[in-house]
């Protein structure tokens, strides 16, 4: 069954692009037509993309990876953050910062470093600090959250990004191109999609089209995790009856080990008897 349709796709203006005169000609194959001196793109290629990235994000998802949500521009960043708070996935929409992949253990510091500061605050030694200490550690803490808030809890490095805006996203393909993490990506008629690994053909600008596709990648990634966890609960009854067994097995022989011990003590006691009348009658018979 198909993640969407062609209606769902002209309602929320996915086809839009950009001006002719400012279209990336690496996205020519994308475009259907021009029209009033603004790219159409061709829903075809979306949705066929959308498809083949979707599939994609939920093998990653399925195997128990992390997919990192993009989005800084101002019409984004809430659409993408309340997606990826609901399916637990770590999201950068305010600022990213250089060497956020390349150099990611030094951006785990400053992780640590915030959930020391609510150690402080918990532990009663952030009462006991002078008012300038308390102001400046508050300050540096609401710092933190809106940087590396949504990646909290991302202690390794994600198995892919995905991006809303290749272009204002730049430094953020870079980084992950260094590192062969493959990324998905929203890519306008502006943009160079020859970098991204499953760029979606789409309108980045408007919020009808930015919350469609990023619906449609979550959808994806609830899939995978639903799959996930049905796997596990196979895979735990699998182990529950193979445990079974063996805890059984040994019973059985315990069960049969006397039974058997049995038998064998009381033909060698009944041995042992005949051979002590048959021994006194030899010794009469030789007298």
């Amino acid at each position: 069954m198909a993640r969407t349709t062609y209606e769902d796709l002209l309602d929320a203006g996915v086809h839009f692009g950009h001006l002719t005169r400012k279209w990336d000609p690496k996205m020519s194959q994308y475009i259907f037509m021009e029209r009033n001196g603004i790219h159409i793109i061709d829903l075809n290629k979306t949705l066929t993309k959308v498809e083949e990235a979707a599939s994609a994000i939920k093998q990653i998802v399925k195997s128990g990876r992390k997919v990192l949500f993009v989005a800084t521009k101002k019409q984004a960043k809430d659409i993408v953050a309340d997606y990826a708070k609901t399916v637990n996935m770590p999201y950068i929409t305010e600022r990213w910062l250089g060497g956020m992949l390349t150099n990611f253990a030094t951006v785990r510091k400053s992780i640590k470093k915030m959930s020391n500061i609510d150690k402080l605050t918990k532990d009663g030694t952030y009462a006991n600090l002078s008012k300038k200490e308390r102001l400046m550690i508050q300050r540096e803490r609401i710092k933190l959250e809106t940087l590396l808030g949504g990646i909290a809890d991302l202690n390794r490095l994600p198995a892919a990004l995905f991006l809303i805006d290749v272009k204002k996203e730049h430094i953020a393909v870079s980084e992950a191109l260094k590192l062969n993490i493959p990324t998905f990506a929203m890519v306008d008629t502006n943009s160079d999609p020859s970098n991204i690994d499953f760029p979606i053909p789409s309108n980045d600008d408007a919020t009808k089209s930015i919350s469609l596709i990023t619906s449609i990648i979550i959808q994806a990634i609830v899939e995978g995790l639903e799959e996930r966890k049905r796997e596990k609960e196979d895979e735990a009854e699998k182990e529950a009856a193979v445990a079974k067994a063996k805890a059984d097995a040994p019973d059985a022989v315990v069960d049969r080990a006397p039974h058997e011990g049995g038998k064998r003590n009381r033909k060698v006691a009944v041995e042992a008897d005949a051979a002590v009348v048959e021994t006194p009658a030899a010794e009469k018979t030789e007298e």
